[in-house]
């Protein structure tokens, strides 16, 4: 039996919006073993691991882990962009961004039975309203329709002097705009690189960002307890 490695690390803010107390692991293989005592003083114990990793998927499926969702890493080249009519969303707009963004992302790794039905809905509303403030993410990027309904949205956060990182993208028949309103807003900064995260599942996601000049940069998969 493969032992499990590492250290858990609470996740603090996770454990108060879900009123769940959550810890991740982080993997260490020249650490102590984690025991079944340091799983369960936890109701929810995630981990994140690289495809590459069979061993420690084994071991962590032998520790009572399930398989919640495969994710890909992608980057982008930004290159020469051209400006977009894509807008700053305001605190007026919070409203209806939560909704779309609840709607949108209803079905995401914070799903039953590891969550409350409504849950993913609910983080990813949180989510765009603290992008719209500039929290975590620093901008939400949207586009209006000329009765000024919100058509789309994309958030994003800047990482380092390089590179930045797509928090969350929707809107129907709005993805070709949104990358490229994206793309605009990281060249505009002076930065090289754009990453984005999808689930493996999302072939539609997977088939825009490719389109849009991404390559497969990392692998993963999440699982809880």
């Amino acid at each position: 039996m493969n032992p499990v490695r590492g250290s858990l690390e609470p996740l603090g803010w996770e454990s108060a919006f879900f009123a769940l107390p959550s810890a991740i692991v982080r993997f260490h293989d020249d650490a102590p073993e984690l025991t079944e005592a340091d799983f369960t003083s936890w109701q929810r114990v995630q981990a994140k691991i690289p495809a590459g990793r069979a061993d420690w998927l084994d071991a962590l499926q032998q520790a009572g882990f399930r398989w919640v969702e495969g994710e890909i890493d992608l980057v982008i080249k930004t290159g020469q962009h051209a400006p977009t009519d894509a807008g700053r969303a305001t605190e007026d707009e919070i409203p209806a961004l939560r909704q779309l963004a609840a709607r949108a992302f209803a079905h995401s790794r914070f799903r039953a039975p590891w969550y409350a039905p409504d849950d993913s809905g609910r983080f990813y509303a949180q989510w765009i309203e603290n992008a719209v403030k500039g929290t975590f993410d620093h901008e939400c990027l949207v586009f209006r329709a000329p009765d000024g309904l919100i058509q789309g949205f994309v958030s994003l956060r800047q990482l380092n002097d390089s590179d930045a990182r797509i928090g969350l993208l929707a809107g129907r028949g709005m993805g070709e705009k949104l990358m490229q309103a994206a793309l605009h807003w990281a060249q505009h900064r002076q930065l090289t690189t754009l990453r984005v995260a999808t689930q493996m599942g999302n072939t539609a996601a997977l088939k825009r960002y490719m389109a849009s000049g991404a390559q497969v940069d990392a692998t993963a998969y999440w699982l809880y307890r």
